[in-house]
């Protein structure tokens, strides 16, 4: 009975890590038709927060009642810089990049936070280099190969491999003004990696003051809607982008609220919890495969051959540093093990000398 429910068990884990890299796939394609349709690079994330926070907040308040350490002001400070990190520049950025780039390369270029998540947490000494060992070389070269990948993909377009259903014959030859924008959509796009990968290296040693996830990532979305809301006071003034004018705009935000800030945080939640950060980190790749095919598709995007050629390494650079953090955890394990029969062996001496006494 015992092997089969851990069958079972893996294949639900498995299931939830398919689902959950479905929604974060739709989740691109949603934003982009968002844009698309004229929805407003501020406006949009203003509302998917506070969809997030009406979601979040009540959950946080009645599950985390007895976890949730009292609030100082030094808190609501770290808060404060916590959010606008992790949403006002995070989904900011990702915004801004996927306006001028597209759905494929927002999520391979997301592929490498994973490599600058580890560049940040070793230049705060919160992650370990073992530079002589096999999996402290794995995560170096992992690293190295993924921002390769981001810079191919930034610097790199390449020619067209494919041929979406939206692209004319003239709109396949880039022009100068196209490049430029390209380039600078990965450069936000970068810039949204590297806020993602900030807010989790912030993340840890928050968690250790303020024990209380729900709740911590409710107050995050609650600051982050209101730095939102202070930017949009100065750039987006006419009431009318702020007006849901068709209920294709309604399913969009209620996706980017619901699904993307609700659920895929829960599931995501419950897949760390089973299966631990690494193992569900080693999905995301899916995540770009499933974009790719949905953007051509539906939205009619190509693919480049820079893109391809980009995402490839990330990828690989990923792995890298994923079976890095592996055998290095397992490598711990092994030492931690054999000390702990070195530390048992001596008493097993004695009591046997005891017993020859007697």
């Amino acid at each position: 009975m015992e092997p089969k429910s851990g069958i079972s068990g893996k294949v639900k884990l498995l299931i939830a890590l398919l689902v959950l890299q479905l929604c974060f796939a739709g989740f691109h394609i949603v934003s982009r038709l968002a844009l698309n349709i004229g929805v407003s690079q501020i406006v949009y994330p203003v509302y998917r927060n506070i969809i997030a926070l009406v979601l979040l907040g009540p959950l946080a308040y009645f599950l985390e009642k007895k976890e949730r350490p009292p609030l100082t002001f030094s808190l609501l400070v770290q808060f404060f810089f916590l959010a606008l990190i992790g949403i006002t520049a995070n989904q900011g950025f990702y915004i801004l990049g996927l306006y001028y780039a597209s759905p494929t390369f927002a999520s391979a270029m997301q592929n490498s936070v994973p490599a600058i998540t580890f560049i940040m947490a070793s230049i705060l000494r919160l992650e370990r280099i073992h530079f002589m060992r096999r999996d402290g070389m794995a995560k170096v070269l992992g690293t190295i190969v993924s921002v390769g990948g981001a810079t191919v993909i930034t610097l790199y377009k390449g020619p067209p491999l494919l041929k979406g259903s939206n692209i004319s014959d003239e709109e396949m030859a880039a022009s100068q003004e196209d490049m430029l924008n390209w380039t600078w959509g990965c450069v936000y796009l970068l810039a949204h990696c590297l806020s993602w990968a900030g807010w989790m290296v912030l993340q840890a040693p928050m968690l250790k003051k303020y024990p209380a996830k729900l709740s911590l990532t409710s107050f995050t979305c609650f600051f982050g809607l209101i730095q939102f809301l202070a930017i949009a006071a100065f750039t987006e003034r006419d009431p009318t982008h702020w007006k849901i004018q068709s209920g294709e705009e309604i399913y969009l935000i209620l996706y980017a609220g619901i699904i993307s800030s609700g659920i895929v945080i829960s599931l995501q939640t419950w897949c760390i919890q089973k299966g631990g950060p690494v193992y569900v980190a080693s999905f995301q790749p899916v995540q770009t495969v499933l974009v790719a095919v949905m953007a051509f598709l539906i939205l009619g995007d190509q693919f480049y051959s820079g893109g391809i050629l980009g995402g490839l390494l990330i990828m690989f650079g990923l792995y890298l540093v994923l079976w890095g953090k592996t055998e290095e955890k397992r490598i711990a394990k092994t030492e931690e093990t054999t000390m702990t029969k070195h530390l048992l062996a001596p008493n097993k001496e004695e009591a046997s000398t005891g017993a020859d006494n007697c």
